[in-house]
């Protein structure tokens, strides 16, 4: 039997992986037109390609993409579904005070691969008065609590992001949240929201189309669309945020199951076209499996807990 043939079968068998009679499943918890919602639809493509069978996404979206989590972490176990995992929801939501989160990420939830890591850019709209990091932040000085931040939603990596801006530079910024990333790009094309600091796949074509104009860029790695892009931490030394997406599953998950996904989704991230749209799309494609995944989730837990600690935030 042929490997693909093999993962097809592995992926099919009831009660060891994904249950048949429901098919696959990726629940994404943001909106479409996001990244969160781009990787769930290439890496289910892929997987598709690779297997022989449909992996269907669906799009459950709000706080911060734990209404999906939920979804997943209280569904059943049997390995017919699996959770879009961003790092927003498995490392900053359950380590902000006050949360009250319908379920656990750091127990109900299990690793079962990562697939990309992304960069994070601010951006402001194209029409809008601010060339720069440095005229918005000299904005806001002038004007206390007149800039605003767009987020996808309270908790969010953009939400602490922009906290930490105002934190670290001095500023009272006024926080915009959204159900989602792209709503909040367009309310920032739209010159209703001054500024949106998030993965830069939510805005690379708005960027390119000339809708958003990139301020900066809010890691070191970036990427080579924009290689000479400045730099956040030029104009805030010490702020540098990057970010991930990944496959979880519910606890209980059969560990034969996981295997069966991660060695799927290893598969289809050897295809160039899926590896060449996530690049395409501000996205680094890496596979980590199950202990490297959850090594990375526990570093960035403690670092974006002390970001929360040092902000002072809470989600009440």
């Amino acid at each position: 039997m042929s490997r693909l043939l093999l993962l097809a079968t592995l992926l099919l068998t009831p009660g060891l992986a994904l249950a048949q009679e429901r098919g696959p499943r990726i629940i994404v918890g943001f909106a479409p037109g996001g990244t969160a919602d781009l990787v769930g639809r290439l890496i289910a493509e892929g997987i598709g390609s690779v297997t022989g069978t449909r992996v269907v996404v669906e799009n459950r979206t709000g706080a911060n993409g734990m209404i999906a989590a939920e979804a997943v972490a209280r569904g059943p176990a049997d390995g017919s579904t699996l959770l879009q995992c961003p790092m927003g929801t498995m490392t900053i939501g359950p380590e902000m005070p006050g949360a009250n989160l319908p379920v656990d990420p750091r127990t109900d939830l299990v690793p079962v691969a990562n697939v990309a890591l992304s960069s994070y850019g601010a951006v402001t709209g194209a029409r809008g008065p601010y060339q720069n990091m440095g005229e918005l932040i000299a904005a806001a000085r002038a004007r206390p609590g007149s800039i605003t931040y767009a987020s996808a939603g309270v908790g969010s990596a953009q939400h602490l992001t922009g906290a930490r801006l105002a934190a670290m530079a001095g500023l009272e910024l006024v926080h915009v949240p959204y159900r989602g990333a792209a709503p909040a790009a367009l309310d920032v094309i739209a010159g209703r929201a001054d500024l949106l600091i998030t993965n830069l796949g939510d805005v690379m074509r708005q960027i390119q189309g000339g809708e958003l104009r990139l301020l900066a860029l809010a890691d070191a790695q970036g990427v080579p669309e924009f290689a000479n892009a400045p730099r956040l931490s030029q104009t805030v030394p010490g702020l540098e945020v990057a970010g991930w997406f990944g496959l979880c599953g519910p606890r209980g998950m059969p560990p034969a199951a996981i295997q069966r996904w991660t060695e799927a989704t290893a598969q289809a991230l050897q295809d160039a076209t899926l590896r060449q749209r996530l690049l395409e799309n501000g996205l680094t494609p890496l596979i980590e499996g199950p202990d490297a995944f959850a090594a990375r989730m526990q570093r960035d837990r403690a670092g974006w807990a002390e970001a929360i600690r040092r902000a002072n935030i809470r989600a009440d």
